[in-house]
């Protein structure tokens, strides 16, 4: 007499439901993979098709929802106020806050939320990322320099802006035809902005001795702590000649960078 292994139905149940389980899991990988390969071909739309049919499929394939937030943040054209690229923009923030919920201290989505701010002119915010990424890891070189350039961009377009309405263009070199009035107008707005910037671009140098574009940006700078020296043409010559100075060290450290790079190709042209 033969015996028959009886399985309970609850059982057959559980194994079903993994297998189901399982090979959604598995059509969640695919449409991510697919995803990938639409976004690397700069096929962004059709890459977030894929990424929002492959987390419809598995909500907590937290993959999917990080190539998400970053196909939508390459679609965000920068300075432009556009509802359209507005929206997209917060698509992408939120997508990036979700990973940041449950990380915060997560420094790549940091990274990519401060820079979709700055593009889209919310410097205050831009900055205040900059800031979270600097306290997670000191020797962000990158980070300070943004500061650096946020800081200077404001300054630049509150000086143009004066300038302009009293019938001047920027000259670089101070403005020395500018009115006492349109020098203190000048000073109020930059001095805090034109001090942050020195500050930040100056630490981007000290931990990267051969940022270039950090040295280039103390340049000009520079150039603004010059418009703020109302009267006292010593010092607006001595903000000049810092300026100077920056210029040629960025050569300098432009011609070294150029250099390791093409050492780092081994020399240039391999003959096969």
């Amino acid at each position: 007499m033969k015996l028959s292994a009886r399985i309970p139905a609850s059982a057959v149940l559980l194994l079903v439901l993994a297998s189901t389980v399982g090979c959604t899991k598995l059509r969640a990988r695919d449409q991510l993979v697919k995803g990938v390969q639409a976004f690397k071909a700069g096929q962004y739309e059709q890459a977030v098709n894929y990424f929002q049919t492959s987390i419809k499929l598995d909500p907590n394939y937290d993959t999917a929802r990080l190539y998400l937030a970053t196909a939508y943040s390459y679609q965000v054209v920068p300075n432009l106020d556009t509802p359209d690229n507005l929206k997209t923009a917060q698509k992408a923030l939120d997508g990036f806050n979700e990973v940041l919920a449950k990380d915060p201290n997560d420094i790549n989505a940091l990274k990519q939320v401060a820079s979709i701010h700055r593009n889209i002119k919310q410097y205050d915010q831009a900055k205040a990322d900059e800031m979270k990424i600097i306290s997670l890891d000191p020797k962000d070189a990158q980070a300070n320099y943004t500061i650096g350039v946020i800081d200077w961009t404001e300054a630049y377009k509150n000086a143009t802006t004066l300038l302009g309405a009293a019938g001047l263009t920027d000259d670089g070199l101070g403005n020395v035809k500018k009115s006492k009035d349109v020098c203190a107008k000048i000073t109020t707005e930059n001095t805090a902005l034109v001090d942050e910037a020195l500050k930040y671009l100056q630490q981007a140098v000290d931990i990267d001795p051969t940022y270039d574009d950090a040295m280039q940006y103390l340049n000009l700078t520079y150039r603004r702590k010059a418009d703020m020296e109302c009267g006292n043409d010593a010092a607006r010559k001595a903000d000049l000649a810092s300026a100077d100075e920056w210029v040629q060290k960025a050569q300098g450290a432009r011609k070294a960078n150029e250099a390791a790079k093409e050492k780092k190709l081994g020399g240039g042209v391999t003959m096969q």
